[in-house]
């Protein structure tokens, strides 16, 4: 029996709706049109470029991951969503700078053709950003209506069989746990009472769940991660997945990390910088905005480090993160990282990164994975969070009484594992035992998971966890 037909095929055309159309959105999109006409490179795109191992080392297969599994072909993207400035995707990418008229040119109309429907906007949550022309209503139930209406009038018009939006957007001001957050029920009343909890962010996320879209976020906004939400997506069938997008330094928080306690060296501080001069700056230059984004940042090295395990080596380091605006970079990100560390004998030594990246260059191939993993997770019947795809985020998302998994190289076991799950394929353990003792090779049968435990108690956000 052919396995692909264990998950429907991706027939038809997929609608791609990104609420937030600045520089991701536009250098995502850009991408994708020059790598349909033979114009570019997926580079950093692990569904179009990585390969996967199946079975046996010695069987040789390694087909690559779009050869794998049933993703959506490029060809049947179609692009749309919102923004808080009416420019159309050509004026966007020329503004934002991070590919330059050369490369642009190939695709200017294809995406000239790609304007931005009106976003919705809260003053209140995003405080360095002015909208040209919001969306207008008496309730935030309006403005859900008005969102669910553009994606059901977006699938209509441009004849799409399925849908999948992914915030690209900026980081909003965290709202403090609120009884709206837990439960739908409170939820909807909350829409239709205005209530300040509920920011724009989780308003694009509900009318997203609500249609059973499948829906990620790509800030470290609350969003979609909260009970209400996760409580809808499961009823709804919508995958749901976040918070935000794992481009610069934090990728090198996760991969440099797992080393230092693969090893069991000692970690004393982590001073970490960064300036970069795009929109997502300005919004962060607002100290509301930038504790959403430093709690998201500071969360990884607790998790890998496990100092509750290891205190000796973790139980006292200083974490120090700071992120500047400054204008004259652009798009193009540079982050420093100090790390103070110890080995033998508790002899001081130090590693300094210095990352000079390029935040859109970096987000888009994850756009792209998103849209297309998590696309396949609707058509294979998964639902609500999607705990395999924390490899491409800074605060996974996770049930709330688990810690979420920020190991870069367990969450890319976790991701290739469940693929392979889908796919009727062996699941990989890399011990290698089986290959010189096939009885101690056999792993025993695991107990049944637990159902989540229920609390009624209203949790913090999962970013400071």
């Amino acid at each position: 029996m052919n396995k692909h037909s264990l998950i429907p095929p991706a027939k038809g055309k997929l609608g791609v709706l990104l609420p937030g159309m600045g520089a991701v959105t536009s250098t995502f999109i850009a991408g994708v049109e020059l790598v349909k006409k033979g114009l570019g490179s997926p580079v950093g795109s692990v569904t179009q470029m990585q390969a996967i191992r199946l079975g046996k080392r010695y069987e040789n297969r390694s087909p690559l991951i779009k050869d794998f599994v049933p993703l959506a072909p490029l060809e049947r993207l179609v692009f749309g969503g919102w923004d808080f400035f009416s420019d159309d995707m050509f004026v966007a990418a020329t503004k934002a700078g991070v590919l330059d008229a050369a490369q642009l040119a190939p695709v200017r109309k294809e995406l000239e053709a790609i304007r931005p429907m009106s976003a919705v906007y809260d003053a209140a949550y995003i405080k360095n950003i002015r909208a040209a022309n919001p969306k207008r209503g008496k309730t935030k139930q309006d403005l859900a209506r008005q969102v669910i209406e553009d994606i059901e009038a977006f699938k209509r018009k441009h004849g799409c069989d399925r849908l999948v939006m992914l915030w690209c957007g900026s980081t909003e001001i965290l709202p403090a746990p609120a009884a709206c957050h837990e439960d739908i029920d409170a939820f909807e009343r909350g829409l239709q009472d205005n209530d300040p909890a509920i920011p724009p962010s989780m308003i694009y996320a509900y009318a997203a769940i609500k249609t059973g879209t499948p829906y990620g976020n790509g800030a470290p906004n609350l969003s979609g991660d909260i009970p209400a939400l996760v409580e809808l997506a499961e009823k709804s069938g919508a995958p749901i997945c976040g918070k935000d997008f794992k481009t610069g330094q934090t990728l090198m928080k996760t991969t440099v990390a797992p080393m230092l306690k693969a090893r069991m060296l000692a970690l004393s501080g982590w001073y970490s910088t960064n300036i970069l001069g795009n929109r997502d700056g300005e919004v962060l230059d607002d100290p509301g905005s930038f504790r959403t984004k430093e709690l998201s940042k500071m969360s990884v090295l607790d998790t890998i480090l496990e100092p509750e395990l290891y205190p000796e080596l973790y139980g006292k380091f200083h974490h120090k993160v700071r992120i500047d605006y400054y204008p004259p970079r652009g798009d193009a990100k540079e982050g420093w990282d100090n790390i103070d560390i110890a080995g033998w004998l508790g002899m001081p030594m130090q590693i300094k990164i210095n990352f000079l990246c390029r935040d859109s260059i970096l987000a888009a191939p994850i756009v792209l994975d998103l849209v297309l993993f998590l696309d396949l997770a609707k058509r294979a019947g998964l639902k609500g969070i999607q705990e395999w795809l924390s490899f491409y985020f800074k605060s996974p998302q996770c049930r709330e009484d688990l810690k979420p998994e920020h190991d870069l190289f367990i969450q890319h076991l976790k991701l290739k594992n469940t693929l392979r799950l889908l796919m009727g394929e062996e699941v990989l353990d890399h011990s290698g035992l089986d290959y010189y003792d096939p009885e101690k090779g056999l792993v025993p049968s695991a107990p049944p998971p637990r159902p989540a435990k229920k609390t009624k108690k209203q949790r913090a956000p999962s970013s400071v966890a």
